[in-house]
């Protein structure tokens, strides 16, 4: 087998800006972007079958289609920059975005579904590999590479995240493809610029002299995804829950059937969006992140009296007075950190897990947004990624998310992979299941061997689909 570096082969690379002239001025980072601009450009992608269209007309067919999704996002094609007085902005300067394309005809649809080892290509898939986002001021802010393998393509994409959030990436995402398979843009789904709410601030942000991600990128680590069926997140939901276990028609979850059906603009908030003052019960998403948080801090063998967090990326736009709209475009994020002993994590049921999630996401509201803005403008710096205490376990991406909404024009995708950005031990990803019926997938970063505790553990497998499980090292 080719080593991973050699694995994949470039055939060209260009560049591509917007189909129009951009009009959009410039536009000043919030303190949510300001958060993140020494983290990893975000890599995001999908595996598709065999197109239809032959590769001398697949790459100008996409090209132009990215060229014209451009237009409407005008702030990917541009450049960051800093100005005398230190506030950074996106200048919309049509400067354009790479596009790479690449082969890997040696390896197959099976080899990246491998239900043991995923191939050690998949983090070649994409451009930008630890691209850290502040370099954006000098490079691409986005960079797509499709990569022909032997029976699909994969279309892999990186993007600075000081630009933009998950919510804003899978809208720009699903859009580029609804133009590749002929349709025209939804106009509910643009992209709203406006920046005029408290995220931006006046203070400005003092960076390190040395500009590099806040955690080891060097540590060893291991990397698996799991899968969880609807019925098996149905059966934590039960018991944290402490209801019977029952499925029939009559009494399927209701919050699990809505998101399966879920419209674009309800589907871009996150998980822990959804039963905030509406009801006491406590979310699927929630059961599964105390399942998670519960076994990752068992197996990691700690000290009882060390205190360990769970850590979910909230999407604020909701949660703000005024709100903004699903479709605002950049980071609305903030953090909802529950912090527990880890003996009480590790001895005390399910349910006190799930209780203490619950109750720390019922109280992140419009005060709590505001107290963190105040609390940055007080002390402004960047978000630190990472797992500095050897105890954290760090939520991000949501199964909200319309990941599997983007049809090219030969079809839904298989499934979806992250590169190799923003991972240290404990990050999770959470992405919807491809059927869309409240089924997840969690990608689950872990140190070697917590990894392998987690793996025998008996409560933690027997919710895990087992004809689902993959392995990456």
């Amino acid at each position: 087998m080719s080593s991973p570096c050699d694995s994949v082969s470039m055939i060209s690379k260009c560049k591509v800006v917007p189909q129009k002239n951009s009009t959009t001025g410039d536009l000043k980072l919030s303190i949510s972007d300001l958060n993140m601009l020494l983290c990893h450009y975000i890599q995001k992608g999908c595996l598709f079958t065999t197109p239809s269209l032959p590769s001398q007309a697949l790459i100008p067919h996409l090209t132009k289609a990215l060229s014209h999704t451009l237009s409407l996002f005008p702030p990917f094609a541009g450049r960051l920059k800093t100005d005398v007085d230190g506030y950074v902005y996106i200048t919309c300067n049509d400067a354009g975005v790479d596009f790479i394309h690449a082969t890997a005809t040696h390896i197959s649809l099976a080899d990246l579904l491998s239900p043991s080892d995923v191939h050690p290509t998949t983090k070649h898939l994409f451009p930008f590999h630890h691209k850290i986002s502040y370099t954006a001021h000098s490079s691409p802010i986005m960079a797509f590479q499709v990569t022909e393998l032997a029976d699909g393509v994969f279309i892999g994409c990186a993007v600075c995240h000081a630009v933009t959030d998950g919510a804003s990436f899978w809208n720009f995402f699903n859009t580029f493809a609804a133009i590749s398979r002929g349709e025209t843009a939804c106009l509910s789904s643009l992209p709203d610029f406006r920046r005029d709410s408290i995220l931006t601030s006046k203070v400005v942000l003092q960076l390190p002299k040395e500009i590099k991600a806040t955690f080891n990128v060097e540590a060893p680590f291991r990397e698996r995804i799991f899968s969880f069926s609807r019925e098996s997140i149905q059966k934590l939901k039960a018991l944290v829950n402490k209801r019977p276990i029952m499925f029939t028609p009559e009494n399927i979850d209701v919050a699990d059937e809505t998101m399966a059906k879920l419209n674009t603009d309800t589907q871009l908030k996150t998980a822990t969006e959804g039963v905030r003052g509406e009801t006491t019960e406590i979310s699927s998403f929630q059961s599964l992140c105390a399942l998670m948080w519960k076994c990752v801090t068992r197996a990691r063998n700690m000290e009882k009296t060390k205190v360990t967090s769970f850590r979910t990326a909230a999407n604020i736009r909701q949660r703000m007075k005024p709100k903004l709209g699903d479709c605002y475009f950049g980071n609305a994020l903030q953090s909802i950190t529950t912090c527990a002993t880890v003996g009480d994590v590790v001895i005390k049921d399910l349910q006190w897990c799930a209780e203490q999630l619950n109750r720390s996401v019922k109280a992140f509201d419009s005060a709590t947004v505001q107290r963190n803005v105040e609390n940055w403008e007080r002390e402004p710096k960047c978000y630190e990624l990472g797992n500095h205490d050897g105890a954290t376990v760090q939520m991000g991406s949501s199964p909200r998310f319309p990941m599997y909404d983007n049809d090219f024009g030969w079809g839904r995708p298989i499934t979806v992979r992250s590169g190799g950005a923003n991972k240290f031990d404990g990050k999770m990803s959470a992405f919807p299941g491809r059927n869309g019926d409240g089924s997840v997938d969690v990608e689950v970063v872990l140190a070697p061997e917590t990894m392998a505790q987690l793996e025998s553990d008996p409560e933690f497998m027997l919710y895990v689909s087992a004809q689902c499980v993959e392995t990456r090292v």
